[in-house]
């Protein structure tokens, strides 16, 4: 896979997210060595992450050289609690909620179906001070991720817990980088 190629959807895992319980085989609140463990084809590169506190685990899928992208990151605070996960928008697995696509997406499409699923539900779909959408009542942030000269969607699945009141301070700074 080149720098900016996105993977088919046929090739990618499917999975399924359950708001404050879990993305796929991962579960809110698992160790690192849990979510491993849950991870069957994936391997982990752990990365302790400043000045958040957190330990971050990059999961690749075990066929494919270290060098190439991971599909996904998860994040631990105090390295034993998983709060967070983001699913890389070239390569990381197919997650839906209530049918809804998420990983890979046109931007303005996902908003739509997220907007409608949030009014269905009653909720308000906000928006980050940069113009990406969120369901903070799903703990869901829709991030985009640039693939050669189109952006995709990049989605942030979190628990707050006692760690954050909002969204934005939740997000692990490494998170903010990738564009």
């Amino acid at each position: 896979m080149t720098i900016w190629e996105v993977m088919a959807d046929a090739d990618r895992e499917r999975w399924t997210y359950v708001p404050s319980v879990s993305v796929g085989p991962l579960r809110f609140g698992m160790s690192p060595a849990e979510a491993a463990a849950a991870m069957a084809g994936f391997t982990a590169t752990l990365t302790p992450i400043r000045p958040d506190n957190v330990l971050r685990a990059e999961f690749r899928r075990a066929a494919e050289p270290p060098s190439s992208r991971g599909a996904l990151a998860a994040y631990f605070v105090e390295s034993d609690s998983l709060f967070c996960v983001v699913v890389d928008a070239q390569s990381g697995p197919q997650v839906t909620i209530d049918g809804v696509e998420l990983v890979g997406r046109v931007p303005s499409r996902v908003e739509a179906q997220l907007l409608e699923l949030m009014t269905a539900r009653g909720f308000t779909l906000r928006y980050q001070w940069e113009g990406n959408p969120e369901a903070e009542e799903l703990g869901l942030s829709m991030r985009v991720q640039r693939a050669g000269d189109v952006v995709l969607t990049r989605p942030v699945f979190a628990v707050f817990g006692d760690r954050a009141a909002t969204f934005w301070d939740i997000m692990p700074s490494d998170e903010l980088k990738v564009h």
